[in-house]
């Protein structure tokens, strides 16, 4: 199975469709290409118009549904990938992931919730996917989103410059 079509499939779990626009809520770019680096502005768990997992981890949001929120984040960050760069296959690499928990006192598990989001990106671009990562309890986020995620990735230098 291609990294599109497993990437179609994990969408469909959550209904997120690759083939949509994604609604970005800000005046910036979503995805900045420079050479063969491509940034990717943080995404929160938005489907459609909402925000489906909100909520302090470890107090009104469990660690489990904090998982399910960095796994449609990062799905996020896929498919903004994909409609920017045409296909996944350009992808060299997932340089760098940062994991932004909104963290209940006392909630220590900032790293098995992004353990979710780094599963993803391994199942979809398989060895591309391994990434360096932090993962970090932050106070809150916007629209009261549960996870933030932003990532760094290098693109082949062929295709940088075609795609």
């Amino acid at each position: 199975m291609s990294a599109e079509q497993t990437l179609a499939a994990h969408c469909a779990d959550v209904g997120l469709d690759p083939a949509e626009a994604l609604q970005i809520g800000g005046h910036y770019t979503p995805v900045l290409r420079h050479g063969d680096e491509v940034f990717i502005s943080g995404q929160v768990p938005r489907v459609g118009d909402a925000v489906v997992v909100t909520g302090k981890v470890g107090d009104d949001c469990s660690e489990d549904a904090a998982c399910h929120a960095a796994r449609i984040s990062t799905l996020r960050c896929l498919i903004l990938l994909q409609q920017t760069l045409g296909s996944l296959q350009v992808v060299a690499r997932v340089l760098r992931m940062n994991v932004y928990v909104q963290s209940a006192a006392g909630f220590s598990r900032q790293s098995e919730v992004a353990n979710a989001a780094s599963e993803v990106l391994y199942r979809v671009l398989g060895d591309a996917g391994v990434h360096t990562r932090t993962s970090l309890g932050v106070y809150q986020l916007p629209k009261n989103a549960a996870v933030e995620i932003d990532m760094q990735v290098a693109v082949r230098p062929s295709d940088a410059e075609t795609a």
